[in-house]
């Protein structure tokens, strides 16, 4: 044997030979049983791996519930609209053809980047709520990496009309304000999945599997008329319009259940175009706004008199000489009365008189009327953001603070809420549950007065609409009418300002058999009328008389019953 081969065998040792032999033996081992956990034991990762090549999981969009009126007239529905998402890890993009995307999209390039920056995601929206033949120009460009996904878009046909009873819904269909937000759920449904094999251009070439079943929303019916509606809001409208006001609410009722009938604020705004919405417009403040009532707030105070026992309709109050002084303060009347029964008291809106007669209430009494009548607490309709009002606790009052309350001053209430107590006096006492919602039966009231206080103070309000009242402009041709005028000095700090005021007018009909209740609100008019009976009063007589005609209601008066004598004077109310 040769120096070499000599050499050779002693610098590889046999055993050195089989531990080469061993380590790949256990090698190989490793590989065979890594390769049988991977195959067989545990085959998720390499599924998961497999399937994120051609597999997506898509969301299948949920059909949100229509909303319609109360004669199923629809008031939002959802169209079908498309989505552009892309999936940055798998986008293949030139230049040419992101140029014709940036314009099917109207947008820039600079935004897509933007978009697409993130390379660790899977998913990323471009654009969304294409009309499907504008998404489907999309799809048309042949992209890898870019599809297409089923959305809904909320449609108000009526648009600004409805907008503050409604509200709307975001870019993902969910309620934002109003009643699109207290019922979101009854409304939104659930969304469902579907499982695809998609190609790499990403066009679906088999549907693999219903992951989760699409659960669609339900509809709902409101009280809501959509006539009702319109008219009112036109009345409104034109009313704000002809006074310069800064602003106007109203609220129509059944007075027998309690449903809204219609409900409308300005100023308003277009649901279907949500760009350039601001607070001022979107605010629903006929719920959500409190203000002094003014002298809408007397039949109460009367009524809560009549109720002890310390007056009747009849009884006689002493208003001269037209002030009435409670420590430095002086409640004045806008003219000089004299002697005037309770009745008189209503009907001439004396701040004198309904001072005194509250002052003969024990405070707790009087707290007690105003708290069962719904003052102070939620009116519980359903919407967002509902205002409680302000009424002190009645430990804390002096004498000037339970006089001025009998008129209006020093308590603060939604317009909502003072149409909802009114419903005291058009059906013989009992305080109405108000309802956003159709109903099928008639709801039970809460007793707060008795039958024959409630019909005594109704009388007294039927008197404010006639000659001699304060709101003779509140008639309605072939309906007799009841109501109260309120004109209140508007807060401005601690104090009042001297020349901005809030203008108001609550009233049912017919004042036989009550019907409906309408309350109106004028924030600051500023077209040289600010009385109650000036400025709110005609949107009362207008959408009243309209309202009862659509209702089919029988008159109850003469059609000639608006006629009134030429030297009839004008009644005003101190404020």
């Amino acid at each position: 044997m040769s120096l070499a081969s000599n050499t050779l065998r002693v610098r590889l040792p046999l055993w050195r030979a089989w531990v080469v032999v061993t380590l790949l033996l256990l090698w190989f081992v490793a590989l065979l049983v890594r390769s049988l956990y991977l195959q067989v034991m545990n085959n998720d990762f390499l599924l998961q791996k497999g399937d994120a090549r051609y597999s997506r999981v898509i969301e299948i969009s949920a059909h949100r519930g229509m909303i319609t009126d109360r004669h199923g007239e629809p008031l939002a529905i959802s169209t079908p609209v498309e989505s552009v998402w892309a999936s940055p890890q798998d986008i293949e993009l030139s230049t040419e053809k992101k140029q014709s995307l940036a314009k099917l999209l109207s947008m820039n390039n600079v935004e897509i980047d933007k978009r697409l920056a993130d390379t660790s995601k899977e998913f990323a929206y471009l654009k969304r709520g294409l009309p499907p033949e504008q998404a489907a120009k999309v799809l048309e460009l042949g992209i890898p990496g870019v599809f297409l996904q089923r959305d809904y878009r909320r449609y108000y046909p009526a648009g600004d009309v409805t907008a503050h009873v409604l509200g709307f819904t975001g870019v993902d269909d969910n309620g934002q304000e109003g009643l699109e937000l207290t019922y979101q759920k009854w409304l939104a449904g659930q969304a469902g999945s579907r499982r695809v094999i998609k190609d790499r251009p990403g066009r679906i070439i088999e549907d693999v599997e219903s992951v989760k079943t699409p659960q669609e929303g339900r509809n709902l019916i409101l009280s809501i008329d959509r006539k009702i509606q319109y008219l009112a809001f036109r009345e409104l409208k034109a009313a704000v319009d002809a006074n310069k006001a800064k602003a106007g609410a109203i609220v129509v009722l059944d007075a027998k259940t309690g449903e809204i009938l219609a409900l409308a604020n300005l100023p308003s705004f277009n649901p279907n175009n949500r760009i350039k919405l601001n607070r001022n417009s979107t605010r629903n403040r006929s719920i959500t706004d409190i203000f002094e009532p003014g002298s809408t707030m007397k039949p109460v105070a009367i009524a809560a008199a009549l109720e002890a026992g310390k007056f009747t309709a009849n009884s006689r109050i002493e208003t001269s000489p037209g002030h009435f002084s409670i420590g430095p303060a002086t409640i004045r009347d806008a003219h000089p009365q004299g002697l005037l029964t309770v009745s008189e008291v209503i009907q001439k809106s004396s701040n004198v008189g309904a001072a005194k007669i509250a002052l003969t209430l024990p405070p707790e009494y009087l707290w007690d009327v105003f708290n069962h009548m719904g003052f102070g607490q939620s009116p519980r309709s359903g919407f967002p953001g509902e205002a409680s009002g302000k009424v002190r606790p009645y430990k804390t009052w002096r004498p000037i603070e339970q006089a001025t309350m009998s008129y209006g001053h020093g308590i603060s209430v939604s317009l909502l809420q003072l149409a909802r107590a009114y419903t005291v006096f058009a059906s013989d006492g009992e305080l109405k549950p108000l309802s956003m919602l159709k109903l099928d039966e008639m709801p039970a009231g809460e007793r707060v007065i008795s039958r024959q206080t409630a019909q005594a103070v109704r009388a007294m309000l039927e008197t404010v609409v006639q000659p001699g009242g304060t709101a003779p402009k509140a008639r309605i041709t072939g309906y007799r009418a009841a109501g109260k005028t309120g004109t209140a000095h508007k807060q401005d700090g601690n104090g009042y300002a001297a020349d901005r005021y809030i203008s108001s007018f609550v009233g049912f009909a017919p004042a036989s058999d009550p019907r409906l209740i309408i309350a109106v609100m004028i924030d600051e008019p500023n077209n040289g009328q600010y009385y109650g009976g000036a400025v709110a009063a005609p949107v009362f007589s207008n959408v009243m008389g309209g309202a009862l005609r659509m209702l089919s209601v029988p008159l109850d008066a003469p059609t000639t019953n608006t006629l009134l004598p030429e030297d009839v004077p004008e009644v005003k109310e101190m404020v």
